[in-house]
């Protein structure tokens, strides 16, 4: 197995800066979804996010599960962390195979359009007892595309609630486009390195509450962020990153791209599936 990199969030550097992004939100228009309602497009337009959808029955979530405590045992033998499993669908066949799966894909279709790349997957697995928050943040802020059209499954490996520090929500950010942030390099306890200041001006949370084998899906715009664990259970989560087709990426972000529906693009790679599980 090829040997992972930590998980470094993209800083707000200058080649970052100096790209042209359009983050606005750019609201989902489908008269005729396959498999979302015109309801559910309409809440995810006003909220920023739908939940829960049920993807993998038990059985499935549970091989699925042995699968991720395999590859965890790898990483961590390797001296990585219980973060640093990221850009996934680039080394494992069996992440790749999650990410294009059908169902996932019809679910985003229904919000990005006929033509959708599949271009991110990242394990994020807080351990018991552990230390770490996600602070609240806006994922667009990361990352160099544009325009503004990203959606993320949260697909979850354990039952996620807020014992074990469910990720949450704050509904209807996503329509104030992009916040301003403030750099939190210092904080050894937060995952990342931006936090979004004074939350609370812009309402209550929701906690993403989920069992295993459920999914959650938000705008890259939404605020959203995770406490820090401090139960006994286990939280892991694979987040899986889709975009619409007409959306630019820079900085060699293109080369992560699997073309899930439509045609090929010029302007994004199409990866194969890796040989390795």
């Amino acid at each position: 197995m090829t040997a992972p990199t930590t998980f470094q969030p993209i800083p707000a550097t200058d080649e970052l800066e100096a790209i042209e992004r359009d983050l606005s939100f750019h609201p989902a228009v489908n008269p005729t979804p396959q498999v979302l309602t015109t309801a559910d497009i309409e809440r995810f337009n006003r909220d920023g996010y739908l939940m829960p959808f049920r993807i993998f029955d038990d059985a499935e979530i549970t091989e699925l599960r042995a699968y991720f405590d395999r590859l965890l045992a790898q990483y961590l033998a390797q001296g990585h962390d219980s973060y640093s499993i990221s850009s996934a669908h680039l080394r494992h066949g069996r992440v790749w195979d999650i990410l294009t799966h059908p169902r996932l894909v019809a679910l985003v279709a229904d919000l990005l359009g006929d033509s959708v790349v599949a271009w991110g997957a990242h394990f994020f697995c807080k351990m018991p007892h552990d230390g770490k928050t996600v602070s609240w943040h806006q994922d667009a802020s990361y990352w160099p595309l544009t325009p503004s059209k990203a959606i993320t499954v949260w697909l979850a490996i354990d039952d996620a609630d807020r014992g074990n520090a469910c990720m949450k929500y704050i509904p209807g950010t996503h329509r104030l486009g992009h916040l301003t942030y403030k750099l939190s390099e210092s904080d050894e306890a937060n995952v990342l390195n931006q936090t979004v200041p004074e939350v609370e001006k812009y309402g209550e949370p929701v906690y993403v509450e989920l069992k295993a084998g459920e999914a959650a899906l938000h705008s890259d715009l939404l605020l959203h962020g995770s406490d820090a664990n401090t139960s006994p259970r286990r939280r892991c989560g694979l987040t899986l990153r889709y975009t619409s087709g007409d959306v630019r990426a820079y900085m060699g972000w293109h080369e992560k791209g699997v073309v899930v529906k439509g045609p090929p693009l010029p302007h994004w790679s199409h990866r194969p599936r890796p040989s390795a599980d």
